[in-house]
């Protein structure tokens, strides 16, 4: 049983680290719940991984990262030890918050055995619809309109995936009439058609000859820039500044807190038994 505990009342769930997260929805979707999160290929990403390596997909713009939901944790570190972090209720002020600690260590601090999340109530309805441009400048022109817009879609991705055209994704999600009410808004900014996530599916999908998945993170004002010069396919979570290309020059170096992390490395890891990643 994957479940370690779960009340739907409380909308509080236990989870083994092992679990993946689609089999994690198949079980909280009969009491209308769901975790939101949808990194890539979800049917066999483990909670572990996307705690590990911080995955996380198109809706980030409006649920936010692992870190965002999760409230517990329980910890295998390198010399066998267990620890627990957190706790698992909504609002608790115990402490440091050491789960943020894990999220993205990438495994370089211990090993993530179990997980407790705060889930959500599944959306009454989600639409998705898309918006394409002929110039690069003028989807990252729309992509600020709705960003400082009063609308709050869940999804703002930009991508080049249809050839000779731009294209923005965007995705609004709650009680029916707020739903149609923001499509409706929207459309004032720019004329709009039914999509999917599709693009989703295809930019992960691409075959290893493509070239190789690579990230660079800037502000979202300065999408434009990051993508200017970009000629290879590529998805951006254009509200959050993340852009994800396939092949082309690697991105920018950026400069690390190596201190700070020795000294994390070696408070929990002494004996440095678990490998950097590399």
């Amino acid at each position: 049983m994957s479940l370690l505990a779960y009340n739907p009342d409380d909308m509080v769930v236990t989870v083994r680290a092992d679990t993946t997260l689609a089999a994690l929805q198949v079980q909280l979707r009969p009491h209308g719940q769901w975790l939101p999160l949808d990194p890539p290929h979800a049917e066999r990403a483990t909670i572990g991984e996307i705690i590990h390596n911080d995955l996380s997909g198109p809706r980030r713009y409006g649920y936010g990262t692992v870190r965002d939901h999760l409230l517990a944790i329980r910890v295998e570190l390198a010399d066998g030890r267990f620890i627990k972090a957190g706790a698992p209720v909504v609002k608790t002020a115990a402490g440091y918050d050491l789960c943020r600690l894990f999220v993205g260590s990438r495994g370089e601090l211990g090993t993530v055995r179990e997980a407790t999340f705060k889930v959500q109530p599944v959306p009454e309805a989600e639409e998705v619809v898309e918006a394409r441009f002929g110039s690069l400048k003028d989807s990252c022109d729309f992509v600020e309109k709705v960003d400082t817009s009063i609308l709050t879609p869940v999804v703002l991705d930009l991508h080049n995936l249809v050839t000779g055209a731009w294209t923005v994704v965007v995705v609004f999600a709650g009680v029916r009439e707020e739903v149609e009410w923001q499509r409706q808004e929207a459309a004032k900014l720019a004329p709009m058609t039914a999509s999917s996530l599709g693009h989703e599916q295809q930019f992960w999908s691409m075959p290893a000859d493509v070239g190789p998945v690579r990230k660079v993170s800037v502000l979202p004002s300065k999408l434009f820039d990051a993508l200017k010069d970009l000629s290879v396919s590529f998805v951006a979570r254009a509200g959050n500044g993340i852009v994800y290309y396939r092949g082309g020059p690697e991105p920018p170096q950026q400069e690390l807190p190596t201190k700070l992390m020795q000294r994390l490395k070696d408070e929990f890891d002494p004996q440095h038994k678990l490998p950097r990643p590399a």
